[in-house]
C-alpha cells in the first residue's frame, strides 16, 4: 500500500461510492419526479474490467469500503459479476449497496453470495399509499419483504434510508422509531438537498435535521460516537438499546469537516464532492493494467484539490442535475 489518500485539508479517504448506472425505475418526488429520461449520445457505463482497475487503484491507497449506487444499481445486468470482482480486490473489507429494494426479496441470497455485506434500502414512508405517492410505485410491502429476506440471507448491516420532507413524511417519526426498535434496525433520516432541478420542491419541503434530533433526544434517544469508516450520519440509540436512528444533515455546521468519501460516476468520472461543479474523467486510464501508476498519480493529484466544503448554504449545488446522476 502507498501513502493514504488525503486532501489538502487533512481529510483521509477510505470510502468510495461507485455508481453502476444513472437509470432508475422509481419516480421519487425529491429526485426524479418525472422518471428517468435517457440522454442521447452518452458513453456506455464502465465495463467490469474497467471497474476492477478502478477499485484496485483506490484500494492501493488503503481505501477499504465500496458502496455500489445508481440510479438503481440492481438494474445493471452485470451487478452480480461486478460485486464479485469488487469484493475480491485485495484490501476491500466492506462491499455495500444502496437500493430502492426492487426485486430484493428474490435476489437477496444472490447478493450475499456475491460478496455484498451491507445494504441501504430506501423507505420514505411506512404508509403504503404515501410510499406510492412519493416513489410512484405501490411496492412498500415488497420492499419490506426484501429487507426481511436480506436479513435471512445473512447480510449483516442493513439500514433504511428515508428522505425527510416537511409536510410529507415528517409526521412519521414515532412510527419509524417503533418500527426500528421492534426489528432492531437502523434508519437514516436524510435532509432534502437542493439540486439543479428541484429548487421549488426544496423550498417547500426542506426540514432541518436538528429538529428531528431534538425530538429524538426529548424521547430519550442517546447520541452515539462516530464509528470508524462511518458516513456523515449522527446516530442515536433507542432508550431500550434496540434500534438506531441516524440523521444526515448536509446543511448543518461543519458537515464537510469529516468527509471520508469520494464518488465515481457510472461512466468513470471522479466527483470530489456530490455538489462539485464537474467530474474529472478517469476512464482513459482504465483501459489496461499498464496505466496503473498513471492512474494512481492522477487520483492522488485530484484528491489534493478537493474543496474544504460544499456551497449549499449559498444556494449553489454545483453541476449535480439530480441525486440519481452520481449516486447521491
Amino acid at each position: 500500500m502507498i501513502e493514504p489518500l488525503t486532501d489538502g485539508h487533512g481529510r483521509r479517504f477510505e470510502y468510495l461510492r461507485l455508481s453502476l448506472t444513472d437509470v432508475c425505475n422509481f419516480r421519487c418526488s425529491y429526485c426524479l419526479p418525472d422518471g428517468y429520461r435517457k440522454q442521447a449520445g452518452l458513453p456506455a457505463n464502465l465495463t467490469v474490467p474497467e471497474i476492477r482497475r478502478l477499485i484496485g487503484a483506490f484500494a492501493s491507497f488503503g481505501l477499504w469500503k465500496v458502496r455500489l449506487t445508481g440510479g438503481e444499481p440492481s438494474l445493471r445486468r452485470e451487478l452480480p459479476e461486478i460485486a464479485r470482482v469488487v469484493a475480491d480486490v485485495p484490501g476491500i473489507r466492506t462491499l455495500a449497496m444502496t437500493t430502492n429494494g426492487y426485486r430484493l426479496a428474490e435476489r437477496a441470497a444472490e447478493y450475499a453470495a456475491c460478496g455484498i455485506t451491507a445494504l441501504n434500502v430506501s423507505v420514505d414512508s411506512l404508509e403504503p399509499a404515501r410510499f406510492a405517492a412519493i416513489t410512484g410505485h405501490d411496492r412498500l410491502h415488497e420492499v419490506l419483504d426484501g429487507i426481511a429476506a436480506a436479513r435471512e440471507a445473512g447480510i449483516g448491516q442493513i439500514k433504511l434510508n428515508s428522505v425527510l420532507m416537511r409536510g410529507i413524511n415528517d409526521d412519521e417519526l414515532e412510527r419509524f422509531a417503533a418500527f426500528v426498535t421492534e426489528r432492531d434496525l437502523t434508519l437514516r433520516f436524510i435532509e432534502v438537498m437542493r439540486t439543479n432541478d428541484n429548487p421549488a420542491f426544496f423550498a417547500r419541503h426542506h426540514l432541518a435535521g436538528a429538529q428531528i434530533a431534538e425530538r429524538l433526544e426529548q424521547a430519550g434517544w442517546q447520541r452515539l460516537p462516530c464509528a470508524a469508516g462511518a458516513g456523515p450520519a449522527v446516530d442515536y440509540a433507542a432508550p431500550g438499546g434496540r434500534g438506531r436512528i441516524g440523521i444526515i444533515a448536509p446543511y448543518s455546521r461543519d458537515f464537510c469537516a469529516s468527509c471520508n468519501r469520494l464518488r465515481v460516476s457510472a461512466r468513470g468520472k471522479l466527483h470530489l464532492c456530490l455538489f462539485g461543479d464537474a467530474g474529472i474523467d478517469l476512464r482513459p486510464l482504465l483501459q489496461d493494467d499498464d496505466q496503473h501508476a498513471a492512474l494512481l498519480a492522477r487520483i492522488a493529484a485530484l484528491v489534493r484539490t478537493k474543496a474544504p466544503a460544499h456551497r449549499l448554504h449559498e444556494g449553489h449545488s454545483g453541476g449535480t442535475p439530480h441525486l440519481a446522476s452520481i449516486g447521491g
